[in-house]
């Protein structure tokens, strides 16, 4: 059971056009993985009768809901989770429909790799640039490109090079680095978790094995330390009326007993005096792990503040934030317009001082001169907030580069953006 629970962890999500099979290939990757209980089996195949499929519907496996069950189409997230003797899986099944896209936004705001589905016979669409753009913004470490239906182009090895070819330009453009290519069938389980009888050409590797091969040594542990502070901790018996711990999330890096700390955006100096996770001591935290820290001077720190080490790369601390956010909501983004702002542990007001430009996410351009987002829309926005925000850039760190706007009237989540270095 240990060995379970420390195996390595790679969260990744799927992205393609309408009808591209993204939950035909979770389905697919399930059941040939052996990761599916003999009566969801079942179930799937008595669905895949009621709908009038002669064949089962993998598919089915994923779309949980029922009005994606009878239109046939992924509506909401879908989340899977699943191992092989490698490693454990979380899969995120996101929409492929314009109207979904903050969905994907959410799902793969997590993720370590993107899978983004290609219909061999349509090519490149602009979903799949859509997607492809959003996978960028998110600082998606790494995207597999599934061109999938192999079978319905009589997997054509000219057809697969064509796709390739044009994808690895729009990958440059977009600055998408980590970049791999598979022929697959998902439908027939080519080149899924078995390798194709019926590419002899096709030399890559299956989608297993990039899913057991991608690296995830980019993990919150290598970044600066972060820790925000979300409980102050004082005892209730006079016994310990000395002590003075805080407690929360350690957000990425290391914490260490006697590592000298700062408390932003005061600025109060101290070193760690103990670190505990429970009742049980530490020498060190590692992110994400949640443990109370106590501090050598009694000095002032409270929910939202954020203790980082005197030295090194150190966060931003201001009240002007400058990010790429996706609206999320029907009712449109206005500048001016005023929300409630949720960064790591702080939650305060703050308003669009200005909309830099909009994104056509189908042509990459930026439209400027815009003074509102509409839903789905993703553009560059500076905010003012109330409270200053200790912050890095989303390239830096996902936990403290990213942030959520609130509806003060409704407490909807209206907004997810992420941070950019103005240095």
């Amino acid at each position: 059971m240990n060995g379970y629970l420390d195996m390595e962890l790679l969260r990744f999500t799927t992205a393609g056009s309408v009808d591209d099979g993204k939950s035909t290939l979770i389905g697919r990757l399930l059941y040939d993985s052996k990761s599916i209980f003999e009566d969801q089996m079942e179930a799937v195949e008595a669905a895949s009768k009621r709908v009038g499929n002669a064949e089962v519907n993998l598919a089915l496996l994923t779309d949980g809901l029922r009005a994606e069950r009878e239109q046939g189409i992924t509506i909401d997230v879908a989340y899977r989770y699943f191992a092989t003797p490698a490693r454990k899986f979380i899969i995120a099944d996101t929409p492929g429909h314009i109207e979904y896209t903050r969905n994907m936004v959410t799902g793969a705001s997590t993720a370590d790799l993107a899978i983004i589905l290609i219909d061999a016979r349509n090519g490149i669409v602009e979903q799949t640039v859509r997607h492809s753009y959003i996978a960028s913004l998110l600082q998606i470490p790494y995207v597999t490109v599934c061109v999938n239906k192999m079978d319905l182009v009589d997997f054509s090895e000219e057809v697969f090079n064509d796709i390739k070819t044009k994808y690895s330009e729009i990958a440059t453009k977009l600055g998408i680095k980590n970049v791999e290519f598979a022929a697959i069938s998902a439908k027939f389980g080519d080149n899924v978790v078995e390798r194709s009888e019926n590419m002899p050409w096709y030399s890559g590797k299956t989608l297993l094995e990039v899913l057991e091969s991608t690296p995830i040594s980019h993990k919150l542990g290598s970044a600066a330390a972060r820790f925000p502070v979300q409980w102050v901790i004082r005892p209730i018996s006079d016994e310990f009326h000395d002590f003075r711990g805080y407690a929360g999330r350690v957000a990425s890096g290391v914490l260490r007993v006697g590592d000298k700390v700062q408390v932003l955006p005061s600025g109060s100096a101290s070193s760690i005096k103990e670190i505990f996770e429970a009742t049980e001591s530490l020498t060190e935290a590692y992110a994400p792990l949640s443990v109370s820290v106590t501090l050598n001077d009694d000095i002032d720190a409270s929910r939202g503040d954020m203790i980082v080490p005197v030295d090194g790369v150190q966060p931003t601390v201001s009240q002007d934030v400058e990010a790429m956010i996706c609206w999320l909501n029907p009712r449109a983004m206005q500048v001016g317009g005023k929300y409630i702002v949720r960064h790591t542990t702080t939650e305060t007001k703050a308003m669009v001082k200005s909309l830099v430009y909009k994104v056509n996410i189908n042509t990459l351009e930026h439209i400027e001169g815009e003074s509102s987002l509409s839903m789905n829309d993703i553009g560059r926005i500076v905010l003012r907030t109330a409270r200053a925000l200790v912050y890095d850039s989303y390239a830096d760190n996902r936990v403290t580069g990213s942030l959520v706007l609130i509806d003060e009237a409704t407490n909807e989540t209206v907004g997810a953006a992420m941070i950019i270095d103005n240095a």
